[in-house]
């Protein structure tokens, strides 16, 4: 079934989606200054799974892999403090508060889960998997390709979106300057000669005194419009309806569902492969998603399988995934290696995603110039249409 024509974009409830910061797999108390996560980014924290995955790897126990990473974590060029002490980054001191907790005998997901600022539901089970699996160097390695691939598709999505977005409100400032500043200036001259103005001219005229007339009003409202979609994508029914209206926004929408979809089965893969059982990991990768409809289509495969049905066919099911993923997910059940074909979907959608990204780049670029002369080439012939007749009558 189409991704517009499915009953989950019509008419759905929410209720039962968990959201990332509910049911996490592992309970104890959080660490304090939480308030400085917000300081690392997603990079710093591939680049420290993937070094700790090396250090293990290379034979090296984990306490001493953990104090080498936090030695490494010191800034260099900060300046010492008053009592001869580097300052410490905020992820420093979040390793050394794991290697702490590791040194006092809990495991590393323990430890992870104690950041829940920091470390995902899928970071903390899929390090506790490699832990009981005896692999954890393999699986932090697999979590690092995983950040680094979601790193880089989300960065190649944010680009598409913010040139057409940023060159939209460039454009918009430039007619606003022109309407408010401008064009009142040069049009006086014109109304004051009592003539019969070109058509052009008199539309220009009203839109240059509505927009200094009411500028602050139309600012307000853009600011009110803002504000209230914040609010609403906070309630679990606005979310609702605005992922709704994302998933069927052109160009974007496909671009955004290949994005989710991709995050989807990379995540359910991964987790699997990692050797969690297929339901607990249904219900991780449920809370990784941010697209609240797919969410609830994941929890409903989740619900299938529970009940006896195999992935392939729950997926087909939901009505909202295209025919490829659940013929790969059979055809990965058939042979005994889902993961994989998981994995395989992924690619497949990752790289469609960067396809369309190029594609939308090289299509927006030309389409908003060509608007941006347009809207330039009817003020500047407004301008200059009581010129000429001016010239014809003298």
């Amino acid at each position: 079934m189409p991704l517009l024509e499915s009953p989950l974009l019509k008419d759905v409830d929410i209720d039962v989606v968990a959201y990332p910061h509910e049911a996490q797999p592992f309970t104890g108390p959080s660490k304090p200054g939480a308030e400085v996560l917000h300081r690392v980014s997603t990079k710093e924290l591939c680049r420290l799974t993937r070094q700790l995955s090396a250090l293990l790897h290379a034979g090296m126990p984990l306490v001493p892999a953990l104090t080498a990473l936090a030695e490494q974590l010191q800034s260099p060029t900060n300046a010492p403090s008053s009592s001869g002490n580097r300052p410490k980054r905020p992820l420093a001191a979040i390793v050394e508060d794991i290697r702490n907790d590791v040194n006092e005998g809990g495991s590393l997901a323990q430890a992870l889960q104690r950041h829940p600022g920091l470390f995902s539901p899928l970071f903390v089970s899929m390090v506790s998997a490699g832990e009981n699996s005896g692999a954890l160097e393999e699986v932090l390695a697999r979590v690092a390709d995983i950040l680094e691939k979601r790193v880089q598709l989300v960065d190649k999505v944010r680009a598409a979106i913010a040139y057409p977005v940023m060159m939209a409100l460039v454009a918009t400032g430039v007619v606003i300057f022109l309407l408010s500043y401008v064009v009142p200036g040069i049009t006086r001259l014109f109304v004051e000669m009592n003539r019969q103005l070109p058509a052009p001219t008199r539309l220009l005229i009203a839109l240059s005194d509505f927009t200094r007339a009411y500028l602050i009003v139309i600012l307000g409202v853009l600011c009110a419009g803002a504000i209230g979609s914040a609010a609403l994508y906070r309630s679990r029914e606005g979310r609702t309806r605005m992922d709704r209206v994302i998933l069927r926004l052109p160009l974007f929408g496909p671009l955004l569902f290949r994005l989710e979809l991709a995050r989807l089965t990379r995540t359910l893969g991964a987790l699997m492969k990692s050797g969690l059982p297929v339901i607990t990991a249904m219900e991780i990768t449920q809370r990784v998603i941010q697209n609240s409809l797919i969410a609830r289509a994941m929890g409903e495969i989740k619900d299938s399988v529970q009940t006896g049905s195999n992935v392939a066919e729950a997926v087909r099911t939901t009505g909202l995934f295209p025919p490829v993923v659940y013929h790969l997910i059979a055809t990965g059940q058939m042979s005994g290696n889902i993961e994989d074909g998981l994995i395989e979907i992924a690619e497949i959608y990752d790289a469609e995603v960067q396809t369309t990204v190029r594609t939308l780049t090289t299509l927006l670029e030309p389409i908003i110039l060509l608007a941006m002369g347009g809207v330039v080439a009817f003020i500047v012939l407004a301008i200059l249409l009581p010129v000429f007749e001016i010239n014809q009558a003298l």
